[in-house]
């Protein structure tokens, strides 16, 4: 099965990651996606050599992450021999594996394997068949290209031939090493995994701000939302009521899922992509009805149709468009999207509605990947006609839809909303699409910032999406909303209002002041709604509340809205807050922002990115595994810029945490204060690790023209630093579970990744004496 996706040539420029989900696909360099390699295929592992053995590098990455029990039979070892090993190692005291843990860390426990185990021993640790792989390698996110889209080369481990083989005198340096970092063994994890998941879960006290907001919808994706197939089931994991009321209480009116056309209607080709599809749609309705009376509605991505195989094509000849689309100028795929959006509709009242994404990452029409000439059908009519045709097919459906269920139902809610983004569209196309919408129950977003013009460190540039360093909106979102006011559409803004891709480890960026600014310049631009951000972005946070604060005092200065936020939320210390976060706010305008540093840096990964004594010679991958990837990390940036830009936001960052913690000093914390600087902490520590790793790549150059004394000193000057850093983010991470997690990518890393990034550094720091 191949997928075939794009990126933007302007946004992505040569750089080296690909973009995924909706954050990506924006037109127009092809990628194939591959089936993962044969476990003969592939450029050879990296090996972690700060451990004796592989076998000792298996055990600490995946104790109490996989059962002990599957663990074992990966190896060809017994549970006890696994459990031995990990008391040798000074490891915490054995977890059960929950299946609640497992749906949100099995993509944590596929990245920490990637170069571990062959393929073949990697579907025995996750106890998955290779169908269960591929799928989730593609629909969770484009995972397989946040690993690179390819499998490195491993040797088959095995207990007995490793035991065998191990190096008693490597054995003994790692004891010694063990010992000298971590002299009083490991420290404890003082908060379990997703503790935060059981917090949010948990009814409490929730107050709304009265008043109605000028922005309706504010649409944002639910924070430990489940991927995967979570309609099949009726548990309300990813959705709690709790957490439902928590969201509504900061003025969030609407959140979006995921969904496959096929998956939750008719598929009249092959039926077999529909199985279930009922109990999917009723398990839908369910979830609207009890989110609905949260005061919550639900909005479904649209991305369709969906592409097909070589195979569904050679059986059906006719419907074949460009590359592997469903042409959507035939009159049977138009009639599949009109009845499969109206049995929704009409199935699903209360429904708030759909978004369409027209030029993302999967092949929807014969023009979504540029390449519409190439179809005899819509090649004459151009990208703009048939992106609007499909528009409208979609306001066509839900409208039918929406008919029937009136007549069937005693009372009805109000009509569904079609979302038309232009996500992805080339120059020109919006001058030919928003006027020949039907603006019947319509809106039109746009990204608010992007192709705003920036300067960071003397480097011009424009911004991509996904920044709050940045204040939009920018020239392209308000062109396009001319457009649309034109022609009497309703204009929607997106924007990450609680954190992006240059930093999506942390619930939020608190960076208030840059939010509020963004937000208010909205209010004046005559924006009527908001997506709140993408895939991540779902805690309620004090971002959010300050969002809704604003949308319902429609003549508030930005500023005076933080300081009652803060008021609210941290009471006597609400004054020294607000203060942090104008310093928070103008240190983070500071990030040298672009898009491939965005992707590609170790923004996510921070202090657990391992440091290797030569150079790896992997590229850094899409929000995945950034390596030793020094040039594409800092992209446009010259290696100086470029640190010297992030040491701006650590040196902001540092002065407010000092402040908080002063404020706060010989006093008993609140839990929601010692939150608040876990937050702005976690913030620093993996930005002052980027530096660190920067200046290590660059010290590592040196040295091999040099090989001199003074550089070794440098290097184990950094090293050293490391140390510090991965032991302080490890502390953080263990008392607060939310760092360090995202709902797209699980876990980027644990507290054992910290301590062993500890090890790591201590290795190179011998090797350099």
């Amino acid at each position: 099965m191949t997928l075939t996706s794009s990126i933007n040539r302007r946004q992505f420029l040569a750089s080296s990651g690909l973009a995924v989900g909706a954050f990506l696909g924006l037109g127009m360099i092809p990628y194939q996606f591959q089936q993962i390699e044969p476990d003969t295929e592939g450029p050879l592992a990296l090996v972690p050599t700060h451990f004796p053995s592989l076998l000792h590098a298996f055990v600490w990455r995946n104790w109490n992450l996989v059962p002990t029990e599957r663990m074992a039979k990966t190896i060809g070892a017994t549970a006890s021999q696994i459990r031995g090993l990990a008391r040798e190692m000074l490891l915490p005291k054995e977890q059960s594996v929950s299946d609640s843990q497992w749906e949100r860390s099995y993509l944590t426990v596929i990245r920490r394997n990637w170069h571990l185990l062959p393929k073949s021993q990697l579907l025995i640790l996750m106890d998955w068949t290779n169908e269960h792989l591929e799928f989730t390698l593609i629909e969770d996110d484009f995972f397989y290209v946040k690993l690179g889209n390819l499998k490195p080369k491993c040797k088959t481990l095995n207990y007995t031939e490793a035991m065998k083989s191990l190096d008693k005198a490597e054995l003994a340096k790692f004891r010694k090493r063990l010992q000298s970092v971590f002299p009083k063994g490991l420290p404890k994890q003082e908060e379990p995994f997703f503790h935060f998941v059981e917090e949010l879960s948990a009814a409490s006290p929730t107050k709304v701000e009265e008043g109605d907001s000028m922005f309706s919808p504010r649409l944002a994706y639910p924070y430990f939302a489940l991927f995967g197939d979570p309609l099949l089931s009726e548990s309300t994991d990813s959705y709690p009521d709790a957490y439902l009321e928590k969201m509504h209480a900061k003025g969030v009116d609407s959140i979006w899922m995921h969904i496959v056309l096929s998956k939750i209607s008719p598929f009249p080709w092959d039926m077999k992509q529909s199985k279930n599809w009922e109990k999917r749609l009723a398990n839908m309705a369910k979830l609207v009805d009890r989110a609905g009376q949260k005061g919550i509605k639900i909005f479904l991505y649209l991305n369709e149709p969906r592409n097909q195989t070589k195979e569904f094509f050679a059986k059906y000849p006719q419907l074949k468009g460009s590359g592997n689309s469903l042409c959507t100028s035939k009159s049977e795929v138009q009639e599949y999207l009109k009845s499969s959006l109206a049995v929704i509709a009409e199935r699903v009242p209360g429904l708030g509605g759909f978004f369409s994404i027209s030029a993302s990452e999967n092949p929807t029409h014969c023009w979504s990947h540029n390449r519409g000439n190439l179809c005899p059908n819509c090649g004459p009519k151009g990208a703009g006609k048939v992106i609007a045709e499909l528009n409208n097919l979609y306001i066509d459906a839900i409208e039918n839809g929406y008919r029937k269920a009136k007549k069937t139902l005693a009372s009805h809610s109000e009509r569904p909303r079609l979302i038309v983004w232009d996500w992805g569209w080339q120059d020109g196309i919006a001058e030919v699409v928003l006027p020949s919408l039907k603006n019947e129950s319509l809106s039109f977003m746009s990204v608010s910032e992007w192709s705003l013009p920036i300067e960071r460190g003397g480097i011009k540039s424009q911004v991509g999406e996904y920044s709050i360093s940045s204040i939009g909106p920018g020239p392209r979102a308000t062109k396009h909303w001319k457009i649309a006011k034109e022609n009497n559409i309703a204009c929607m803004a997106k924007i990450q209002a609680n954190n992006s891709w240059e930093i999506g480890a942390i619930p939020y960026i608190p960076a208030l002041y840059n939010v509020g600014q963004h937000i208010s310049n909205l209010r004046n631009a005559g924006v009527t709604g908001l997506m709140l951000g993408w895939s991540l972005g779902g805690y309620p946070s004090p971002n959010l509340e300050l969002v809704d604060m604003l949308g319902k005092n429609k003549s508030m200065p930005f500023e005076e809205a933080i300081l009652k936020v803060a008021e609210n939320r941290y009471g006597e210390y609400g004054t020294k807050v607000a203060e942090a976060w104008k310093i928070f706010s103008m240190a983070f305008r500071e990030f040298p922002y672009n898009i491939s540093v965005v992707y590609t840096a170790p923004l996510q990964a921070g202090p657990s990115n391992l440091l290797w004594k030569n150079e790896t010679n992997y590229k850094a991958t899409m929000v995945g595994l950034p390596y030793d990837d020094l040039k594409s990390w800092r992209s446009i940036y010259p290696e100086d810029v470029f640190v010297s830009q992030l040491q701006k936001v650590c040196d902001g960052f540092s002065s407010g945490i000092m402040l908080l913690k002063s404020a706060t000093k010989n006093k008993k914390n609140s839990k929601l204060m010692q939150q608040e600087i876990n937050v702005a902490e976690a913030l620093y520590l993996h930005y002052a690790s980027i530096v660190n790793q920067a200046k290590f790549i660059m010290a590592r150059r040196e040295l091999q023209s040099s090989n001199s004394n003074d550089v070794k000193a440098k290097l184990k000057n950094i090293l050293k630093s490391e140390i510090d850093l991965a032991l302080r983010l490890a502390e953080v991470q263990g008392s607060d579970s939310r760092i360090g997690f995202e709902a797209s990518n699980h876990y980027f890393y644990v507290p054992q990744d910290l301590f062993e990034k500890a090890l790591n550094c201590s290795q190179l720091i011998e090797d350099y004496s």
